[in-house]
């Protein structure tokens, strides 16, 4: 493809050729600001587009829409590249993504609506709504790789579903005896059970770590999005729709792509652009049959960037509510105890130093981690190339959607997370 033709995919501004689809029509979806103004600065800004230009002109992502907030303004929102590379479409601002695991923020702050309540207390234990999860097994690994199993001593709790100290781990997170009993990973199991197929499932299956004693990524967003169901008898994605979504105006976020929008989701290169080996998105072409809290959203970044400013607010945006503030301060506080194994940055190099909230990490020290930033900054990302953080120290949420999964994400993140803290003057 003519370079130049492909630089000029690549500099859609906020009212540049892709243009702005949310709620109210054209409007942005955050007040806008001239990025100095708010203490970025334009060669920052140029160094954003160059990184973007030079991955996607060397095939290691098709394109990407990035969003940042600064002060509760807009101040980069800008298209890049390719929504499918394999047809040269363009990539818009409003283009659809599946979210991957940063689901599981959104289906943290629904669960914690029916804390607010009274409904879920975080010490109530799972059982009292899936009763066959009463009576859960550990499983021991011997050094031959034989399991057994003993009682656990503790049961699965609300806080354990939203803190990862749960032991319903991922069987695509290693190569264990129990790992192999797992589902490999949230969409996947939405993909093979239903909501009560699933439950049923994981009660017969013998817990990685005792619960409450070690931070283990895994499935307690999705039991905790099924508990939601169970709780107020719907669809977990009309509970979000209905108590977060529809009060921060996300009007393209949804567990289901209506047909007539599918046009709008953003696609994989064919081939991982390190191992070289084709790559498919499944959830992009075929349906689940759970809303999978812990993976199965789809979003665009203009209602991610506001679901992020809610964050920042305190729970609310432009008059509207979803949770009050000290409830926001709790879940973005972090919840691993002493007593409580941190495995949290073994998952990548930019979580070291980082502890667990609800539903999100939260960075304890800075200068460990392989990312920057400050004290209090709570984060996660989807595992097919999406990423966001919010960081209340800058006043500044970040949010990139991208379809680049495979170990390039990882990259990407540290690279994304060092352009934009290096374009802050102030």
């Amino acid at each position: 493809m003519n370079s130049k033709f492909l630089l000029s995919l690549m500099t859609c501004t906020l009212f540049g050729a892709s243009g702005i689809s949310h709620a109210a029509g054209n409007t942005p979806p955050l007040p806008m600001a001239n990025a100095q103004s708010q203490g970025v600065s334009v060669d920052g800004i140029k160094r954003i587009d160059a990184f973007f230009a030079d991955e996607i002109a060397n095939n290691r992502m098709p394109g990407a829409v990035l969003a940042v907030a600064k002060n509760g303004k807009l101040v980069i929102y800008k298209s890049y590249g390719f929504l499918n590379k394999a047809t040269n479409t363009p990539m818009p601002l409003d283009a659809i993504f599946n979210l991957a695991s940063m689901t599981k923020v959104m289906a943290a702050v629904g669960a914690l609506t029916f804390y607010e309540e009274g409904k879920m207390p975080l010490n109530a234990p799972i059982s009292n709504w899936y009763p066959q999860m009463k009576d859960m097994k550990v499983g021991i690994v011997a050094a031959d790789g034989s399991l057994t199993t003993v009682p656990a001593k503790n049961p699965i709790t609300i806080q354990d579903l939203m803190r990862h100290t749960n032991g319903l781990t991922y069987g695509a997170r290693g190569n264990s005896a129990v790992h192999k009993l797992f589902p490999s990973a949230s969409a996947t199991a939405a993909f093979d059970y239903t909501g009560p197929e699933f439950m049923d499932k994981l009660a017969t299956i013998p817990l990685l770590y005792e619960p409450g004693t070690v931070w283990d990524y895994g499935f307690g967003i999705d039991v905790l999005g099924l508990i939601e169901e169970k709780i107020a008898n719907k669809p977990l994605g009309s509970v979000l729709q209905e108590r977060v979504w529809s009060k921060v105006v996300m009007p393209d976020t949804s567990f289901q792509v209506a047909d007539n929008q599918r046009a709008r989701l953003a696609q994989p290169l064919p081939l991982d652009p390190m191992s070289g080996k084709p790559q498919k998105i499944k959830i992009l072409t075929d349906k689940v049959k759970f809303d999978c809290g812990g993976s199965c959203a789809f979003s665009t970044a203009g209602d991610y960037i506001r679901f992020g400013q809610m964050m920042l607010n305190g729970g609310s945006l432009d008059g509207k509510r979803v949770l009050g503030p000290q409830t926001v301060a709790f879940m973005t506080s972090n919840h691993l105890n002493k007593d409580i194994k941190n495995l949290v940055g073994g998952t990548e190099p930019g979580r070291v130093g980082y502890g667990f909230g609800l539903g999100v990490a939260v960075r304890m020290e800075r200068g460990l981690s392989a990312i920057n930033g400050n004290v209090g900054d709570y984060t996660w990302n989807g595992a097919n190339g999406t990423l966001f953080w919010v960081d209340p120290k800058e006043q500044m949420v970040v949010v990139m959607m991208a379809v680049a999964p495979g170990d390039i994400r990882k990259i990407h993140r540290e690279k994304v997370n060092a352009l934009v803290y290096g374009a802050l003057e102030k």
